[in-house]
C-alpha cells in the first residue's frame, strides 16, 4: 500500500477555514470509486491506508459480490461506501439482509442509486422505492447518498430528475454527482440545486487517470455526451487526435479539480470532495493524486 497515507488528511470543514487549498481538501479527502471485477483485490492496494472507497454493484456480478468484497474491504482497514443499487435488490428480506451484512461490517455509509438494470430483479424500480423500505426496517446508515446528474440524463426528463431529487432528499446526506469534465457545468449545476432549496453537500464526480481511448468508451456508455465535446475543446482537436493515436494519450482531471477548487470555500455551493471513477486503474491515479497534492 501507499505509504502516503498521511496525504488524506483529516477531513476539514469549509467552515473551519477562512484561507482554503481547494486542491488538498478534494485530493486529500477523495474517494474512490471500484467496480468489484477480479482486479479490484490488487487494484485496492494500490490506494492509500485507510482510504474511503466506493464499491459499485455490478450488473455481471449482482449485489452480492459487492457486499462480499465490502466486507473483505472493511477488513483491511479501508471506510466502504458500497453501491447498494435498488434494481439489483430482489425484495425486502434480500435487502435486510443485505443491510444486516453491511452493518454488522461496520459500514456506516451507502450509497444507493437506481441502478442500470433494465429490469429490476424484483419490486424497487428506483432509488427512492428502495430508500423508503429501508427506513422501514431495524437498520440505519449515519450517511446516504443520492445521484446527481449536471448534464441530465438519457432516459430521464429534467422535471422527473428534479422530482426525483425531491422525493430522495429526506432520506441522504449527500449527493454524488454522475461523471462530468466541465467544472463550469458542474457549477451551475450545483447552483441550480441551491436555488431549488437542495442544500445537500455534494461529492463531484470526476475521471480518474487513464488512456484517452479508454475514457471515451467509457463516457459513451455512461451517456456523457456534452462532457466529450468539452474533452475535445480543452485540447484542441488536432491535439485530442494526437492524444489519441499516441501511446502517450492519457487523461489527467487537472483541469477539473483546478476549475472546482476555487469553490470549496465558499459554503453556498458546499462542496465536499470529489468522488474519483477509477474503472479499476488506480496505481497511475494514486501518483497523479500525490504528485498533485505536493505542488
Amino acid at each position: 500500500m501507499s505509504l502516503e497515507s498521511e496525504s488524506k488528511t483529516e477531513s476539514k470543514t469549509v467552515a473551519d477555514l477562512e484561507d482554503v487549498d481547494g486542491v488538498e481538501v478534494l485530493l486529500g479527502n477523495a474517494r474512490f470509486e471500484l467496480m468489484p471485477f477480479e482486479s479490484f483485490d490488487e487494484e485496492i492496494t494500490h490506494l492509500p491506508d485507510g482510504a474511503t472507497v466506493a464499491i459499485t454493484t455490478s450488473p455481471q456480478l449482482g449485489i452480492d459480490r459487492t457486499v462480499e468484497k465490502t466486507e473483505a474491504a472493511v477488513a483491511q482497514g479501508y471506510e466502504v461506501v458500497p453501491h447498494v443499487a435498488a434494481r439489483y435488490v430482489e425484495d425486502r428480506e434480500h435487502l435486510e439482509e443485505i443491510a444486516r451484512r453491511l452493518t454488522e461490517a461496520g459500514v456506516t455509509d451507502i450509497f444507493v442509486p437506481g441502478g442500470d438494470r433494465e429490469e429490476p430483479a424484483g419490486e424497487f424500480e428506483s432509488a427512492y422505492d428502495l430508500l423508503t423500505a429501508l427506513e422501514e426496517t431495524e437498520y440505519e446508515f449515519e450517511e446516504v447518498g443520492i445521484t446527481g446528474y449536471p448534464e441530465g440524463h438519457d432516459f430521464l426528463s429534467d422535471e422527473t430528475l428534479r422530482e426525483s431529487m425531491e422525493r430522495k432528499e429526506p432520506f441522504a446526506t449527500y449527493i454524488v454527482t454522475q461523471l462530468c469534465y466541465d467544472p463550469e457545468t458542474v457549477l451551475e449545476w450545483i447552483s441550480e440545486l441551491r436555488d431549488r432549496g437542495v442544500d445537500l453537500p455534494v461529492e463531484v464526480g470526476i475521471p480518474g487517470v487513464m488512456k484517452y481511448q479508454r475514457l471515451l468508451q467509457i463516457s459513451q456508455k455512461v451517456g456523457v455526451g456534452d462532457s466529450i465535446k468539452f474533452l475535445k475543446k480543452t485540447t484542441g482537436i488536432l491535439g485530442f487526435v494526437r492524444q489519441l493515436i499516441g501511446s502517450r494519450g492519457t487523461y489527467k482531471p487537472d483541469e477539473l479539480i483546478d476549475g472546482l477548487a476555487p469553490y470549496v470555500a465558499d459554503e453556498s455551493y458546499g462542496i465536499r470532495g470529489v468522488h474519483i471513477y477509477a474503472f479499476n486503474q488506480t496505481a497511475d491515479l494514486e501518483s497523479w493524486r500525490l504528485e498533485r497534492l505536493k505542488r
